[in-house]
């Protein structure tokens, strides 16, 4: 199964596909979508729209997990975020595609077995579950391929469990 994470954000998407094959995760592609500071809003919420619409064309997934909005104290960061969050499920909608959503918290606790983790220990568990020879760059792509990560391991359990 194909599954293509997506972390949200204005200035730059990250993007993630993993497949899982027999419960072995293998990288298929990762990246960022980035907008340039300055371009007005809507031309940068097209680019994202674009930019997650050729991934999935390119890619083809099977699913998409996207990460939830994180409510932080600088709401104009959390209301940026949004916009590219919205602009991505809109783009895996008009893709047909089923879309998961997850908490950042739920994410660390898949990747790492703890909640709380930070990036570099995300990053090392995104590394080593992929096999892949160094941390995957930048941070947003990384992001991601943990979101793709977390989903895939989550549908695991749920057909383990019956769910």
């Amino acid at each position: 199964m194909l599954v293509l994470g997506i972390d949200p954000g204005t200035a730059t998407t990250g993007y993630g596909v993993v497949n899982s094959e027999g419960g072995a995760l293998s990288l298929v592609s990762y990246g960022v979508i980035e907008t340039p500071a300055g371009t007005p809003l809507p031309e940068r919420l097209q680019m994202i729209y674009r930019g997650v619409t050729e991934v999935v064309r390119r890619c083809g997934p099977a699913e998409a997990a996207v990460e939830e909005l994180f409510f932080s104290k600088n709401a104009r960061t959390a209301l940026a975020v949004g916009h590219g969050r919205g602009v991505a499920l809109l783009a895996l909608a008009d893709a047909g595609l089923p879309v998961s959503e997850y908490k950042p918290a739920q994410i660390k606790q898949a990747i790492t077995g703890y909640g709380q983790a930070d990036k570099r220990q995300m990053q090392e568990m995104v590394r080593l579950l992929l096999g892949l020879e160094s941390l995957p760059k930048p941070d947003d792509a990384a992001d991601a391929l943990a979101i793709a990560i977390c989903h895939t391991n989550t549908q695991r359990l749920g057909a383990l469990l019956g769910s």
